[in-house]
């Protein structure tokens, strides 16, 4: 088994028992906290670790550098390492989000050197309504080593996007909700609005109506008419706090179209800092 995508619930089904392949499931509810571990503890694919979206997949908060911060990449793999995740494990990520939770753990793999890892397509309503097993029991842990080799070039700063946009030699994707790209409904950071000169595509537009992710051939078109002449690399992807985003980090992937990067602080570094500009409208 390797897959650096997505892997559908019937093939992980088949290797489900297999010692390469470690499970671990990310479900959570901004608005509670709780609510993950909860859902996990009451059922989850046999084998999966939990791993929190504040806790394990992001780092500590300043007051200035987003909602859910990086952790350091040391941390990261300390953590995995405490699971029983070592280089050559083959990681499947789930959450029953159309993948926006998980796709944040498949980015922060790659990120830290990991590229055997993949997204439950599906997730686990896919796995459920397949009539896979369930389990309530936690997994035994084997600790083991995982040693990272980060790739900073994954990531962009607020700097660089600020200059990036002022040579026109970025180009910024907001996973947001429309209405909040806009500037309507902000509920979540303290200003509404957007990155100026960022472009709009809703992470959910990525998916089928039954929560899987839409076929590579009609994820290129589409990205490819968001981007038009613009190259892949030239492209940041943003959302509220650097989670969401990911989820565009892996559509354009599975697209095919290689070698976006990841503003991490997103729209909630962005606005710690007011004298940031702030666009509202469509564009």
């Amino acid at each position: 088994m390797n897959f650096t995508t997505l892997v559908d619930a019937s093939m992980l089904s088949a290797h489900l028992n297999d010692a390469n392949v470690m499970l671990c499931d990310c479900r959570h509810d901004l608005a509670n906290y709780e609510a993950g571990r909860t859902a996990y503890a009451r059922s989850h694919i046999p084998g999966a670790h939990f791993l929190h979206l504040d806790e394990d997949l992001s780092g500590p908060k300043t007051g200035v550098n987003g909602r859910h911060p990086l952790p350091h990449p040391i941390t990261f793999t300390l953590r995995l390492a405490a699971l029983g995740i070592d280089n050559r494990k083959q990681v499947v990520a789930y959450d029953d989000a159309g993948g926006a939770i998980a796709a944040r753990l498949w980015w922060m793999l790659r990120w830290v050197g990991h590229t055997r890892v993949a997204v439950l397509d599906g997730g686990f309503a896919a796995w459920t309504k397949a009539g896979l097993p369930v389990s309530s029991e936690a997994p035994v842990t084997d600790v083991s080593t995982h040693n990272p080799n980060p790739h900073p070039e994954m990531i962009v700063n607020a700097n660089m996007v600020t200059a990036g946009l002022a040579k026109a030699g970025l180009h910024v994707i907001d996973a947001r909700s429309p209405d909040r790209f806009r500037g309507e409904n902000e509920t979540l950071d303290p200003v509404a609005g957007h990155i100026p000169g960022a472009i709009n595509r809703f992470f959910r537009n990525n998916l089928r109506a039954d929560g899987s992710f839409k076929s590579a051939a009609d994820l290129r078109q589409e990205f490819m008419a968001l981007l038009g002449a613009k190259d892949a690399g030239s492209v940041v992807h943003q959302c509220g706090s650097g989670v969401t985003a990911c989820h565009n980090l892996l559509a354009m992937e599975v697209a095919g179209l290689k070698g976006s990067r990841l503003y991490p602080g997103s729209w909630s570094e962005w606005v710690s800092d007011r004298t940031r500009p702030v666009a509202t409208g469509e564009t």
